[in-house]
């Protein structure tokens, strides 16, 4: 499955029919230092996260190598989703490996890579990998809806990485 944003940048979504991993790969018209700025601290991290139509809040965020993280979302029922994991290698402007577990199916733990890429030209490229221990969770997360929150958080990333080049900032 693949999804268009513009003509530009696409957030290309692909999943693996020989392990149960998904691959989203999406390029950014930023230098990687300020992508990856958007994706270790945490007021900007909360900020683009997700689908547009989602409240998120960050309960921990220690992204570095060993560090924890925590946040929920709301749902259109008035409850919240959570989620937790642990940062495992955060390398800055090149890599973050992490789990990735949702409260409501702690048995099911994500491992989670981003790759950073400079491109040049003020452009860059994340692919982030995610290995579950299932097909039948993979496509559990396929099937959340994942899609439309990773389009509409890239196109959130996609904005703020406009305010962030401003030289005020």
């Amino acid at each position: 499955m693949s999804t268009a944003t513009d003509a530009r940048n696409r957030t290309r979504i692909d999943v693996s029919s020989e392990v149960p991993m998904v691959t989203i790969t999406r390029e950014f018209d930023a230098p990687v230092q300020r992508v990856f700025r958007a994706y270790v601290e945490p007021e900007l991290f909360r900020q683009w996260i997700g689908p547009r139509d989602r409240t998120f809040e960050l309960d921990v965020f220690e992204c570095r190598t060993g560090g924890a993280w925590r946040y929920r979302t709301g749902l259109d029922n008035g409850s919240q989703a959570r989620f937790f994991g642990s940062f495992h290698e955060v390398r800055p402007d090149e890599r973050i490996v992490q789990t990735f577990t949702f409260e409501g199916f702690p048995d099911s733990v994500a491992l989670e890579t981003a790759i950073f890429e400079d491109l040049g030209g003020d452009r860059c490229r994340v692919t982030s990998t995610s290995l579950v221990d299932s097909f039948e969770a993979r496509d559990a997360f396929v099937a959340s809806g994942m899609e439309s929150g990773v389009v509409e958080g890239y196109q959130k990333l996609d904005e703020l990485l406009v305010v962030l080049g401003h030289p005020s900032d």
